[in-house]
């Protein structure tokens, strides 16, 4: 038998049932679902030293477990001395299995690291659905070396649903183990 994640299993067995329960969907094809998760990370000091990049890009790969790409900019500011074509921050897009191993490492393992953990804000939503989370410190996620850091810097995590609403992506995110704070 092949492996299957422990949060795409728990999506098919229970998730769906409660989100069906919940908002009543007709059809198991109604019932919304995680698409995507991106990882990027700015880093603004770039335009000085472009080593930077490809340090972004080897944590995020570690992170992530994929390989990650460096962003360029696309277009050229001036007074950031930036140009056109210049690699200024890195990303990974995860989907599928890793994006479900991603999603239990970081709802089992790095967010509980973070210090004064009271939950995650529930105002990250665009109104179509995605919810956006910024993590302040990489060393959360256990696969970083504390020793090797040479500057703690944060990153963006973005969850793509296909949720028509907020309120149920919102359901479907906190089914998949986000911690959304109480109000």
């Amino acid at each position: 038998m092949a492996y299957v994640p422990r949060l795409k299993q728990e999506y098919k067995e229970r998730i769906v049932k409660a989100l069906t329960d919940e908002f009543g969907y007709q059809n198991v094809m109604q019932v919304p679902k995680l698409e995507k998760i991106v990882v990027s990370r700015g880093v603004g000091e770039a335009v000085a030293d472009k080593k930077l990049v490809d340090q972004a890009v080897e944590e995020l790969t570690m992170i992530t477990g994929q390989k990650a790409v460096a962003t360029i900019s696309k277009k050229d500011v001036a007074s950031f001395k930036l140009r056109k074509g210049m690699p200024i921050g890195a990303k990974v897009t995860l989907r599928g299995e890793r994006m479900y191993e991603f999603l239990d490492r970081l709802v089992t393992t790095a967010l509980p690291r973070v210090r004064d953990f009271n939950g995650i804000k529930a105002t990250g939503f665009d109104g179509r659905g995605n919810y956006s989370l910024g993590v302040t410190e990489q060393i959360i996620f256990p696969e970083i070396d504390i020793d090797k850091i040479k500057k703690i810097n944060g990153m963006d995590i973005t969850f793509v649903t296909n949720a028509p609403t907020d309120k149920e992506a919102k359901s479907l995110l906190s089914e998949l183990g986000l911690p959304f704070k109480k109000n």
